[in-house]
């Protein structure tokens, strides 16, 4: 058996784990970088709305410029692009020449991640299908959990600068893999008299538009800013001619028709719920660890680390599994379901003690349920694909619904806490002022007491503000963290409900293509 497609398939994988790092450890470290280089907030956001909405577009045209130039030239050339870009950002003059490089680095992310789906397509039979979905699944659920530990060695330990260079030897072993054992195959140039331009503009533009919305939104104050309101417009314009344009477009960026296939539009849509509800399983820790506990990534990076550790297990363990006929993997998702709503429901009872040991046991839960979703999931949907020449489409849906996941999921998260953050200090502040009592903090935890009168009769408030504030800021991120469990539980009850009602059993790859 030759063996150098595999090798190629490796090599596509360690470009995607550049590609990540790119996008997940700059995320994380993004306060240390912008100390560094002295960007303040307000420009520093757009470092990662600008990566996201690059990143975007690259997945959707991704796989038409690679069956155009060939997979191996167009995986040459994102690898690259990948390593080029990231290596350059430190020595940047301004700001401004950042957010190019920037967006040159998450187009190079967003067209290297499909290239893993389409060379997986290529290469592997049915009979090892699964395993090599597996592969791509270590994309989802390995990735961003691996990259808190990432972060937390070139921020709590080594250097900053390796935020951008760690992209190097990971971009270099790709494209020597990729460079030897990728097959060649003849470009299709005439393909470009088909080009979906107009399809391509408004890409950029729609998605843009909602993905930039979608991360600064928050900031701005959402409709009360005069470029929240163009964006939404624009965004509202754009994405409907969008789809209307790859519906009659002989030759799509996006083949909308395949969606009538229940199980690739279970694929699409499921996706996007699973990520923002693992993601955010996953951050909504982090965050709290981080601004109640004031942990660094060093002391946080373990509760990650061991979803990222599982994840080598599970996913073989979830591959195996389903090659069986008899295993109904609607059944295996539901289960895996109902582990991570177990999860976010035993999560939402933190408390101000709560550190890093009391989410272990919770976290785990996720490391197992989340295999058990994605692997059915990817299974179901790539079923559909009738045959190489479909799965640069398949690639394209499933990897742009990813890349909208990634922006969604910020935004999900933020108007969480900004919704629930303020019915919770409001609350708070004005339990304070009622029946004249007074507020003290005592071990991190707001307790009320009879308040004396001043002489003229209102309330005398003891203490420091500053304390006051800090413990009722405490308190509201508490509350508002649980308050995101348990959204992130509803939201994993909807995903249930979607598993029961829109997909059909799907046999294992090798009984279903056998059939054929």
């Amino acid at each position: 058996m030759d063996i150098k497609p595999f090798v190629g398939l490796g090599g596509v994988l360690i470009a995607v784990m550049a590609s990540e790092f790119n996008d997940l450890v700059t995320a994380m470290a993004l306060a240390d970088v912008r100390g560094a280089l002295g960007i303040s907030y307000d420009p520093g956001t757009w470092i990662q709305s600008l990566y996201v909405w690059a990143e975007i577009v690259g997945m959707a045209i991704s796989p038409w410029l690679a069956v155009t130039f060939t997979l191996r030239r167009w995986t040459l050339f994102s690898i690259a692009l990948c390593g080029t870009s990231g290596v350059l950002i430190p020595f940047c003059p301004n700001v401004e020449a950042i957010y190019a490089l920037r967006l040159l680095q998450g187009l190079a992310g967003g067209l290297i991640i499909p290239l893993l789906m389409t060379m997986a397509f290529r290469v592997l039979t049915p009979d090892v299908r699964l395993y090599g979905l597996a592969v791509y699944a270590l994309t989802a659920t390995f990735m961003p959990a691996l990259a808190t530990t990432v972060t937390a060695l070139w921020t709590d330990i080594g250097d900053w600068h390796m935020v951008f260079f760690q992209a190097v030897p990971l971009c270099s072993l790709a494209g020597v893999l990729v460079w030897y054992c990728v097959q060649q195959d003849q470009p299709k140039y005439e393909r470009f008299r088909m080009m979906d331009w107009r399809g391509a503009l408004l890409l950029v533009v729609g998605t843009g538009a909602l993905s930039t919305m979608l991360y600064q939104g928050d900031r701005l104050d959402w409709f009360n800013s005069k470029m929240i309101c163009v964006l939404a417009l624009v965004s509202a314009l754009a994405i409907p001619l969008l789809l209307v344009n790859e519906w009659f477009h002989p030759l799509p960026l996006l083949k909308l028709q395949m969606l009538g296939r229940r199980n690739l539009a279970y694929g699409v849509l499921g996706l996007l719920f699973f990520l923002i509800v693992s993601q955010s399983g996953s951050a909504v820790p982090l965050r709290f660890l981080q601004e109640v506990q004031g942990y660094r990534p060093l002391q946080s990076n373990l509760i990650t680390i061991e979803i990222a550790a599982l994840q080598l297990l599970m996913l073989p363990a979830m591959a195996l599994l389903l090659n069986y006929k008899q295993v109904d993997s609607r059944v295996v998702s539901l289960v895996g379901l109902g582990l991570i709503l177990a999860s976010c429901i035993g999560s939402s009872f933190l408390t101000v003690y709560w550190n890093r040991d009391q989410f272990y046991l919770w976290q785990l839960l996720q490391a197992i349920g989340q295999p058990m979703v994605i692997m059915p999931l990817l299974m179901m949907s790539t079923n559909t694909v009738a045959g190489p020449d479909e799965g640069p489409f398949a690639s394209a849906l499933i990897n742009t619904t990813r890349g909208v996941a990634e922006a969604a999921g910020a935004w999900f998260l933020e108007l969480i806490s900004r919704w629930r953050g303020a019915l919770h200090s409001n609350r708070i502040v004005d339990q304070v002022g009622q029946d004249r009592w007074r507020v003290i903090q005592s071990n991190g935890v707001l307790r009320q007491y009879p308040a004396p009168l001043t002489p003229d009769g209102r309330p005398r408030v003891p203490g420091s503000l500053e304390a006051f504030g800090h413990a009722v800021q405490q308190q509201v991120t508490i509350l508002s963290t649980s308050d995101a469990f348990l959204i992130l539980g509803a939201l994993s009850v909807l995903l249930m409900v979607v598993v029961m009602i829109l997909p059909i059993r799907a046999m294992p790859p090798r009984i279903h293509f056998a059939k054929r």
